[in-house]
């Protein structure tokens, strides 16, 4: 019999023991609650990149700031999620929004390519998924996890250094590089984000046979939408990079 203790997802927001010591007293978590909410939270993010659109891509950089601060506060205050969570959207809304028209004035077409390949991921991955074609075990759980947390201790490696002032060719090249080294890491980032879909929507039905509290479909749907915006900016970052060759 399939073991229905939620495990470890690959996303951090997404963690393992995310349905540990939640009271399961009232409405409970559904599979279709959450995905009505996770489409409420894309509606919300268009909404907040319409309006850094219209007005200043400027505003991306303080959308990313206040994106951050709320992804906090849902994480380490769940039940607020359905308050944060939409906050969350919008202001990740702004941040993506400015961020795309950087990139669309410096190579123009590059955004409805990165949204449309994203969309196509995100189904794949679903069908993949609903398909069994490959299955949610233990042993991916650990491998997606680790790649998870390396990409995130070499993008902070690069960041650091950088701040310090220390220029490490390799590793630059590797994060921010359009050659061949450059390339090939982007890619591998897009995979490990894409299988980190795969564990989101397991952990979500997992969390639905947990018997979870109703307002956790907004927080499983805030963190299915933390793993697409992810995968969305390293799509346009891949598109970018092969456009400088």
């Amino acid at each position: 019999m399939r073991n229905l203790v939620p495990q470890r997802s690959g996303n951090p927001v997404l963690r393992g023991n995310t349905f540990e010591g939640l009271s399961t007293t009232g409405e409970r978590m559904t599979i279709d609650g959450t995905v009505n909410r996770s489409f409420a939270l894309v509606a919300i993010l268009l909404v907040g990149a319409g309006i850094s659109i219209i007005t200043s891509p400027g505003l991306a950089i303080l959308g990313a700031v206040v994106g951050f601060v709320l992804a906090l506060v849902t994480v380490f205050k769940k039940e607020w999620s359905p308050v944060t969570a939409p906050l969350y959207a919008l202001a990740e809304g702004v941040f993506l929004g400015g961020f795309s028209v950087i990139f669309e004035a410096e190579y123009p077409g590059i955004v409805i390519p990165a949204v449309s390949l994203t969309v196509a991921i995100f189904i794949a991955f679903l069908l993949i998924y609903r398909t069994h074609l490959i299955r949610v075990t233990d042993k991916l759980r650990i491998g997606i996890v680790a790649a998870t947390g390396g990409v995130v201790l070499l993008y902070l490696a690069d960041l650091v250094l950088n701040l310090v002032g220390l220029h490490v060719s390799y590793l630059n090249e590797a994060v921010a590089g359009s050659g061949l080294l450059g390339i090939a890491v982007n890619v591998l980032v897009i995979g490990i984000a894409a299988f980190n879909l795969l564990l989101d929507f397991d952990f979500i039905e997992r969390g639905v046979a947990a018997a979870a509290p109703k307002y956790m479909e907004w927080y499983a749907a805030f963190g299915l939408l933390v793993t697409l915006v992810w995968l969305y900016v390293e799509v346009l970052r891949l598109l970018a990079r092969a456009r400088r060759r």
